[in-house]
């Protein structure tokens, strides 16, 4: 049977604003109702699989494992990487996991910022591939290009293998100009490498250990030192730091004596930029995309999304337009592949609006940073129903708490009470506080914090039950 296993650790800056490290775009709700992750794993239902193992980073873990969730699907653990090492180390912590106890399944690798568009055609390449993969090979899916494209690799196909509509792959090619691209689309014998992948766990492990035996040295000493955390899996940090960061195109595929590449003809779009996003999305008469609170006059072809405040465009065409709560991204569509080079200079500048929105996830609901001055930050926080924060301490800060709506379960010191609507409390600076919500709706509070420093690193946790202890 199938192990699925989903690499969610992308960075998806290429959407920036949307995307941020902290949370990009696999969990957003991009292209329909649920979140391009969501997609993913809900692509598979009507293929025989054992549940999931998902591979993430850190810093994404309650986003991950909530987004499960919201589906009600079980799952194999999700693998936590406490350094990103690309797509080689990723997949072998995986197949290592999927050995553990003397078994051998076949791994279906798919990313979770794809959207497929025909569910069908992909299961039945997907059916197709499992075949081969039961027979040693290590297979990858190779995407049947409409166009020539200058941002994807490309994989040139050999003799076909018996009785298969598949082939053996004669070379990977990186990414082209646009007249070689042309050629390879013309030639019908290129596909766009899609970074789907499937093949025997002990076959990949064989054929690492082969080709890069430091990359497979380096994640059995981390798997050594595995520990569960709730949903998760921690491997070794030190270990998994040492391992080379590496793809598995570069470390295995192109050195096997044994890849084939399974066509895909399947609405395939890796969502690598605005104008990838813009050809996915519904088009209004004059073929623009919007999303939000939108009005255009004389707009066309353009890509406009707020999530927040009204935008409004004028006599524009072939611009994407983006409104978060905390910055503005205006591109010409032929040139929004450049949001990276402003991302560069964001991260070189050490700006927070490359690492996290200005409305911030956690597992017990969230907070949006709505003001912020010398010594004073305003949140509005929404905790849901029986959820519970850490119980801390601040050394450096105090915190008033306004109820807007629901009901707050407050200790502070050796003090608990219920706080409703309209009610406050004041927690002191280094007094021990806990908030919970008891109740079976939203808790919505305005926190209004001041004190000499106000940042997130502030915070002494004495307890908490989504394991965020010290040192995780």
């Amino acid at each position: 049977m199938l192990l699925p296993v989903i690499l969610a650790g992308g960075s998806g800056s290429r959407l920036w604003p949307i995307s941020r490290q902290n949370f990009p775009k696999q969990f957003h709700k991009l292209t329909e109702e649920l979140t391009m992750f969501q997609q993913t794993l809900r692509r598979l239902e009507g293929l025989k699989h054992q549940p999931s193992l998902i591979i993430c980073n850190e810093e994404h873990r309650f986003i991950a494992a909530e987004q499960i969730r919201q589906l009600g699907i079980n799952h194999n653990g999700i693998f936590l990487e406490p350094v990103g090492r690309n797509t080689a180390p990723a997949i072998a912590i995986a197949a290592l996991k999927a050995i553990e106890n003397n078994q051998d399944p076949v791994l279906l690798v798919l990313a979770a910022d794809h959207v497929i568009n025909d569910v069908a055609a992909f299961q039945q390449s997907v059916n197709l591939a499992a075949e081969l993969a039961s027979n040693d090979k290590l297979v990858t899916f190779g995407i049947v290009g409409d166009q020539p494209h200058t941002g994807y690799g490309y994989i040139n196909r050999g003799e076909q293998l018996s009785n298969h509509t598949a082939y053996k792959i004669n070379k990977f090619v990186e990414k082209p100009d646009l007249a070689t691209a042309q050629e390879y689309i013309a030639s019908e014998q290129y596909y766009w490498n899609s970074g789907m992948f499937m093949f025997k766990a002990s076959r990949y492990l064989t054929e690492l250990k082969s080709h890069r035996p430091d990359i497979y040295q380096a994640c059995a000493h981390a798997m050594q030192n595995q520990n569960n955390d709730l949903d998760f899996i921690r491997v070794d940090k030190a270990a998994f730091e040492s391992c080379p960061d590496e793809s598995i195109d570069y470390a295995v595929m192109e050195k096997t004596q044994d890849a084939a590449v399974v066509p895909l003809n399947a609405g395939w779009n890796d969502v690598g930029g605005f104008s990838a996003l813009w050809e996915e999305l519904e088009k209004d008469h004059n073929g623009n995309a919007c999303n939000g609170d939108i009005k255009t006059v004389e707009t066309e072809n353009s890509l406009i999304f707020s999530d927040s405040k009204l935008v409004t465009t004028i006599g524009v065409r072939d611009l994407v337009v983006v409104n978060t709560k905390d910055a503005v991204l205006v591109a010409h569509k032929d040139k929004s592949q450049k949001v990276k080079d402003i991302v560069n200079q964001l991260a070189a500048e050490q700006r927070s609006e490359t690492n996290v929105h200005r409305e911030v996830y956690r597992p017990w609901g969230k907070y949006d940073a709505i003001d912020a001055g010398e010594r004073f930050q305003v949140k509005r926080i929404t905790v849901k129903p029986g959820a519970k924060l850490s119980v801390q301490m601040h050394h450096h800060r105090a915190e008033h708490w306004i109820i807007v709506s629901g009901k707050a379960k407050v200790q502070i010191g050796d003090n608990t009470q219920l706080v409703t609507e309209n009610e406050s409390v004041y927690i002191p600076i280094a007094t021990v506080h806990a908030l919970e919500n008891p109740g079976k709706v939203n808790l919505e509070l305005i926190e209004v914090q001041s004190g000499s420093y106000l940042g997130e690193d502030d915070i002494i946790r004495f307890e908490d039950r989504y394991g965020r202890v010290e040192g995780k």
